[in-house]
């Protein structure tokens, strides 16, 4: 089969599409014929050799795709038949022609959906998902800001917070990416290059500040969100694009507004290691978020639920797939089709 490959770490150019072994499903996997994939950050980590997989996960790139039921591995439950439409939340591998999958991190495609926006779903959103539900604990009327709002996930989570009847503050770097926010549901959104915006965030809530932050960016945005960060509020660090060092008096401002700081990667969570949650984390999230999101994505649900694509690419295109994340202008999901 033909996959997203590097031979060393380094920038796009490395990024070919080479033939390798097509994989054969273990106990309790299913074999996916891959139609589409999407790109995340953690794609371009990798490729820098700044983020490997998690322990016995594929080295190819891709942590999610969408396509169909290609074979079943001994001892699955018999709840996935041949030709399933399907997407998945991965480790690696899924920017392959196919990639194999325990079989309870698989959902079906909403009915309507094309393959391309139902790749556009599983790591966006199950992140988006845990961040809110399993980790915030988000509660109706709560404030949520979201930093990077025009992002895959920021684009998820706007639409999460509204569906938890929960109010959505982003902040983007372009007019075009606040505007984008504005449409996918964000009460109020603020300029970070041109604004303060945990002084726009107080004046929009009246000075009482956010009840969560959703942050992927880190040190250099530490001092902006204790400042709108409200009393007993909940400081959520997924992602590091500014680095994770930090100076200045953190713990005592932190402890000052009995905020407490969580960090969350869910790749790294294997499907078989205990944690302080439960067994089976993903599989935990992947049926909460296929209970009670999943359906919104179908019409005649309301508020529906919609997974915002940017543009798309085809394999042998990758290099320049990740030249057009890299510079930061994708409101949305970059796709990546996947040859027949």
């Amino acid at each position: 089969m033909f996959a997203a490959y590097f031979d060393c770490p380094g920038g796009p150019e490395n990024l070919y599409m080479k033939e390798v072994m097509k994989p054969d499903p273990r106990e309790g996997e299913i074999l996916m014929k891959v139609s589409a994939s999407a790109l995340n950050r953690a794609d371009l980590l990798q490729r820098r050799g700044k983020y490997p997989p998690p322990k016995g996960a594929s080295d190819i790139l891709g942590l999610e795709a969408a396509g169909s039921v290609a074979g079943l591995g001994p001892g699955c439950s018999g709840r996935w038949k041949i030709g399933d439409a399907v997407m998945a939340l991965l480790s690696g591998g899924g920017q392959a022609q196919y990639v194999t999958v325990p079989e309870g991190l698989l959902m079906p495609i909403p009915k309507d959906m094309t393959f391309t926006q139902a790749a556009a779903i599983p790591e966006a959103w199950l992140t988006a998902f845990q961040l809110l539900h399993f980790v915030g604990k988000v509660q109706e009327g709560e404030r949520v800001l979201i930093h990077a709002g025009a992002s895959g996930v920021g684009m998820a989570a706007i639409q999460l917070v509204r569906l938890a009847k929960a109010i959505p503050i982003v902040t983007a770097g372009t007019q075009e990416k606040l505007e984008a926010t504005a449409n996918a549901g964000a009460a109020a959104g603020f300029n970070y290059k041109i604004e303060d915006f945990s002084e726009k965030v107080l004046e929009f809530t009246q000075g009482s500040g956010v009840d969560i932050i959703l942050d992927c960016v880190g040190s250099s945005y530490w001092e902006k969100n204790l400042n709108c960060l409200n009393t007993d509020g909940r400081w959520i660090i997924y992602g590091l694009l500014s680095g994770g060092e930090v100076h200045g008096d953190l713990l005592a401002r932190l402890l000052s507004k009995r905020a407490s700081i969580h960090t969350s990667l869910l790749r790294s969570r294997d499907k078989e290691a205990s944690s302080v949650f439960s067994p089976q984390y993903k599989e935990r999230l992947v049926r909460a978020f296929t209970e009670e999101a999943l359906p919104h994505f179908s019409g005649g649900i309301s508020p529906r639920l919609q997974p915002p694509v940017d543009s798309v690419y085809p394999l042998h295109a990758i290099a320049e797939a990740h030249r057009a994340m890299e510079e930061n202008k994708n409101i949305g999901k970059i796709v990546i089709e996947i040859p027949v």
